[in-house]
Parts: structure tokens; C-alpha cells; sequence
């Protein structure tokens, strides 16, 4: 009996076989990936001279020693939102080395050359400060942040489907960006306490850390993530929608240039402005974008229960994976059994297995909607592949976390008027996926005790 492959084969196409022309070596992925990591090297040391310059040796490493403390909570924080679909390590990689490198080097040449520009014409240094603060700095360093962003979104398609991947890149940029700032901030108010003589809590040094680190840790990661929310939603767009993908993004982008305008208006506002910026405008602003984020997390693991279910009609899955995947506590339940079993390598292989199914539920959602794209086909027999691959080690684990997470009621048995079926394998109504063993059809219903 002739039996189908454990998974769909590539398309035999014409091309197949046939030899293929070697790409212009300024086209290979090597050249991009260089060149890019030139970029961002060569911004890092210039920004890494200009703030040197700024603080002195001595306040520059003291704004580091501060700057760095909130970095691994915000990063943190925002894996937490990506850990239903989890993107590569190198898309926040690359947004923080952006935030902290590219972007902060284009913000402080720019805010700088800008301020002295407009002290020039109106001779009213106080003014230009005050206007650079408040119109100049927030368009420049907007735009600067946005553009990790875009460049995510068009040449890392794949891993920007929605809004959570939206907020997770620009609120990683930002904290990049905020990084290098908070270095020049606190080490130049380090080296005023070290001109004054002023030392402890009343110093310039422990009130900047109060204001940037404490107070406002999250200020510009709250203005950029108004961006990503505008990419996300284009990414939810289908893509005929071309006005949609080019408006929403723009929209999101000025209201993070106005937030952040408002933001550093407020010490214009009176001796308490900053203080009634930060009640009114704030703390509502953040506590609304956390109840979107969280939000939109549950909901894409609805996502999960509710799309993954054919595949596991098709064999693909087992009955209860679905539900597993769905639950954030079954998938740690899930890695913690595979580690206490099998080893980190199995932890680590079952974690793959999440992530890949996880993104062929959002695929075929999006499928579902129309925005997939032209290689959906390709996408879903990769993402399918790599499954197959992981299911050795995977399987037993989901299992235990759907047995744990949602432990079978006690049924009285009932004695059957026939005899019980002897093969456990074939006992099962989905087994391997397109692959039936001769003589396995079940006489009867049999029971299974995932299904309610």
C-alpha cells in the first residue's frame, strides 16, 4: 500500500536541475550584513567619542555605570510581549545597536547643528534652546528611531506580522536610543557636581537619575512604540492596500513627535509642568499602550487555539497541541519537562517547536484574511518541515504540559460488548499525518481524552 510523505516535497519546476547564474557579489546577503555592521560600528565610536567629549572620561563612565541600569528591564519587558511568536535575537540586536549608535549619533549632529542654526538667525540663544528642545529634537530623533523600524518591516518581513512586533522593535530601539542619552545627560551633570562640589541626594547627578531612570525609564520607548503600533497595523493590512501601509505608519510617527514635543515642553509650562505632564499625559498614555500590548499578546494566542486545530486534523499535530500552544503556562511546562528529561538541547529544540508552530498559526490567519503574500505555499511547507523535524522530542513533552494544564476528568468505565482493539498506534483516529497503516481502520468510535 502505497503511503504519502510525512510532509508535502518541494515543487518540481523547470528551473529544477538547471544551473543557476550567480548573484553580483554587491547583491550576496554577506555584503549587506557587512556593511550594516560597518555602519553601526562606525556611528558607535563617533557617538562614543562626541559623548566622551561632552562628560570628560570620568563623567562618561559614571553615566554609563547609571545608563545601563534600566536596560536589561525594558529588553526584558519587551521579550516578555514577543514570547507568544519570539523574533530572532538579531532584529533586537540590531534595533538597540541602531537606537544607541545610528540613531543617537544623527540626533545630537542634527539637534546641535539645528540650535546653532536658529541662535544664529534670531541672536536669542535662550530661545533656540528652548524651540530645539521642543520642535527640532522631537522630529529628528522620531525619525531617526522610525527608520530601525522601516528597515525592519521591509527587509524582515517574515518577522514583523503585527502590532506586538511593532511595539517590540520600536520600544528596543528607543531603549537604545535613551541609553546613549542618558550617558550624556548624567555624566554632564556629574561633571557640574564635580565643578560645584556638590555630592548625594541634593546633587545635579542624583536628580537626573531620578527624573530619567526612575520617574521616566519608559518616556522614549513610549513615543517610539506609537510608531511600531503604526507599522503593525500596516502589517496587518492586506497588501492592496497600498494608502493604508503608507498613512499608518506616518500617523503613528507624529503622534510620537508630539508626544515627545509635549514631553519636553513641560518645563516651559510653569515651576509644577513637568510634573502635571507627567500625571495627565504620562501615566494614562503608558497604562493604555501596556492594556493594548497584553491585549493584543492574548490574543494571538487565541490565535493559536483557533488555527493550529486543522493541522492537527491533518496529522500534522497531536489532538491536544493546539491548546498547549495556546497557553503560555503548558509551552514553560512543556521546555521544564523536556530539560528535566532529555537535557537543555531538548528544552531548547521544544522551544523551536513553539516558535515555528506558533508562526504557521499567524500564517495561516493571515492566509485566511488575505495577506499572506505570494509564497504561502513555500512558508507553510518550511515552517511544516521544521515541525516534522522537532516532533520526536517535542510531542512527549506537549503532552505531559496538556495532561498537567488540564488533567483528564476520572470516567467510570463502561465494559465494551466487544473486545479492545489490540494496537495502540492504530487506536489513534489521527496518527502520522497522510499515512494510514494497512488494516487500521477502528470498528468503532475510540476514546480520546483530550477531546471534551
Amino acid at each position: 500500500m502505497a503511503t504519502s510523505p510525512p510532509y508535502p516535497k518541494h515543487p518540481v519546476g523547470p528551473a529544477d536541475g538547471a544551473p543557476r547564474r550567480r548573484a553580483h557579489w554587491w547583491r550576496r546577503k554577506w555584503v549587506g550584513y557587512g556593511a550594516l555592521v560597518t555602519l553601526l560600528a562606525i556611528s558607535g565610536l563617533v557617538i562614543l567619542a562626541l559623548v566622551r567629549e561632552q562628560t570628560g572620561t570620568e563623567g562618561f563612565l559614571v553615566g554609563l555605570g547609571l545608563a545601563v541600569l534600566p536596560v536589561p528591564l525594558l529588553v526584558a519587558v519587551f521579550r516578555w510581549l514577543d514570547r507568544v511568536d519570539p523574533g530572532p535575537w538579531r532584529n533586537l540586536l540590531f534595533a538597540f545597536a541602531w537606537g544607541a549608535c545610528a540613531a543617537a549619533l544623527i540626533a545630537i549632529v542634527a539637534n546641535s547643528f539645528a540650535t546653532r542654526w536658529i541662535a544664529t538667525a534670531t541672536a536669542d540663544p535662550t530661545n533656540a534652546d528652548t524651540l530645539g528642545a521642543t520642535v527640532i529634537a522631537p522630529v529628528v530623533e522620531e525619525s531617526a528611531k522610525a527608520a530601525a523600524v522601516l528597515l525592519v518591516f521591509l527587509f524582515r518581513r517574515r518577522d514583523f506580522t503585527g502590532i506586538v512586533d511593532g511595539v517590540v522593535i520600536a520600544g528596543v530601539t528607543a531603549t537604545g536610543f535613551a541609553f546613549t542619552e542618558n550617558i550624556l545627560y548624567l555624566g554632564t551633570a556629574f561633571g557640574t557636581d564635580q565643578l560645584n562640589g556638590d555630592h548625594g541626594f541634593l546633587s545635579v547627578t542624583a536628580a537626573t537619575f531620578f527624573v530619567r531612570v526612575v520617574m521616566s525609564p519608559f518616556a522614549h520607548p513610549l513615543f517610539t512604540v506609537l510608531t511600531g503600533i503604526g507599522f503593525g497595523i500596516a502589517a496587518l493590512s492586506a497588501e492592496r492596500h497600498h494608502i493604508r501601509r503608507v498613512l499608518l505608519p506616518l500617523a503613528g510617527l507624529l503622534l510620537a513627535m508630539g508626544m515627545h514635543a509635549m514631553w519636553n515642553g513641560s518645563s516651559t509650562f510653569g515651576e509644577f509642568g513637568f510634573f502635571a505632564v507627567y500625571a495627565t499625559l504620562m501615566v494614562p498614555a503608558f497604562a493604555l499602550l501596556t492594556w493594548l500590548a497584553v491585549r493584543t499578546r492574548q490574543r494571538e494566542l487565541r490565535t493559536v487555539r483557533a488555527e493550529l486545530p486543522a493541522y492537527a486534523a491533518a496529522g500534522w499535530l497531536s489532538l491536544p497541541e493546539p491548546y498547549v500552544l495556546g497557553s503560555m503556562r503548558a509551552r514553560r511546562i512543556a521546555r521544564q519537562y523536556a530539560a528535566r528529561r532529555f537535557g537543555r538541547p531538548a528544552a531548547r529544540s521544544v522551544a523551536e517547536y513553539e516558535a515555528y508552530a506558533t508562526s504557521l498559526a499567524f500564517l495561516r490567519h493571515r492566509g485566511r484574511d488575505g495577506r499572506a503574500g505570494a509564497d504561502f505555499a513555500v512558508r507553510e511547507r518550511e515552517l511544516l518541515h521544521e515541525l516534522w523535524s522537532r516532533r520526536e522530542v517535542a510531542r512527549p513533552a506537549l503532552g505531559y504540559a496538556a495532561q498537567a494544564t488540564a488533567p483528564v476528568p476520572v470516567v467510570p468505565v463502561v465494559p465494551a460488548p466487544w473486545p479492545a482493539y489490540p494496537a495502540y498506534g492504530y487506536a489513534q483516529p489521527y496518527g502520522e499525518p497522510y499515512r494510514q497503516p494497512y488494516g487500521a481502520t477502528a470498528p468503532y468510535p475510540t476514546y480520546n481524552p483530550y477531546r471534551p
